[in-house]
């Protein structure tokens, strides 16, 4: 009976002991799962990136490369042209970076941008109907008055750059139409719409089966530069930051050249 009596003794006393402890452990669990909660930074971020018109087709292919090499981080870009782009965020538009297609667009916006980074460089070249049935060969035979030409509108990085390259040769062009960015001439040119236009030669690349492109020689060239930034507005700054900074990394520079851009 004595024997009996220690050992329910015992088997209470080690019940009690282990209540607390349990209670203990339960505790300890619940504030890690808490602090893990509050205190870790979320695996990614879902960024809106405003990008040029011009860059619709490599964003999307580097864009998805950069959200396999970060894993939890979705990326929506909005394509349009640079000036559009420019008003969506004076108007507080939601984004969280911005890449532009000329410099003269982004420093418009330093209040509202963090430093800019040039990433890539472009040029312009004649886009013609696939086989060029009219034999454009040259600048100055878009000022055939017999030709349907489009040109992006001056207010767009596009269009001053053709307005620059026209005017330093004294060209003048009586467009059929101006289009809001540079994927409207491409889209004229491809329907048949025009016979011509200026558009980058990353988009006569890339519709290399619907256009064809008249180079266009260096002296009488322009050049676009392409600058990124973050959004002072952004609600994901790290983010925002780690794909901008990405963006001159060997891994996106090779995606942009590979598309026909040329190195920052």
């Amino acid at each position: 009976m004595t024997f009996n009596r220690r050992r329910a003794a015992a088997a209470v006393l080690t019940a009690v002991l282990l209540v607390p402890l349990a209670a203990c452990g339960d505790g300890a669990s619940k504030d890690t799962k808490d602090s893990g909660a509050k205190g870790s930074t979320a695996p990614g971020a879902q960024l809106t990136v405003l990008a040029a018109a011009s860059l619709t087709d490599v964003f999307k292919a580097a864009g998805a490369v950069y959200e396999k090499s970060h894993p939890g981080t979705r990326i929506t870009f909005s394509f349009a042209g640079s000036q559009e782009l420019a008003a969506q965020v004076r108007q507080g538009a939601p984004a969280d970076a911005l890449v532009t297609a000329d410099t003269k667009t982004m420093d418009g916006l330093r209040a509202d941008t963090g430093t800019p980074t040039v990433i890539a460089k472009n040029r312009m070249v004649i886009a013609t109907v696939e086989g060029n049935p009219k034999k454009i060969d040259e600048l100055k035979d878009l000022g055939d008055t017999k030709l349907k030409v489009v040109l992006a509108a001056p207010e767009v990085p596009a269009g001053r750059y053709s307005k620059k390259v026209l005017d330093a040769q004294k060209i003048t062009v009586k467009p059929v139409s101006q289009e809001p960015n540079v994927r409207g001439v491409l889209s004229k040119v491809e329907l048949g719409e025009a016979d011509a236009g200026l558009v980058y030669q990353t988009d006569a690349a890339g519709a290399a089966d619907k256009v064809d492109a008249v180079e266009i020689p260096d002296a009488q060239n322009q050049i676009a530069s392409y600058p990124a930034a973050t959004l002072k507005a952004s609600k994901n700054a790290d983010a925002a930051a780690a794909f901008v900074a990405w963006l001159s990394t060997p891994a996106a520079q090779k995606i942009l050249q590979d598309a026909g851009f040329q190195k920052p």
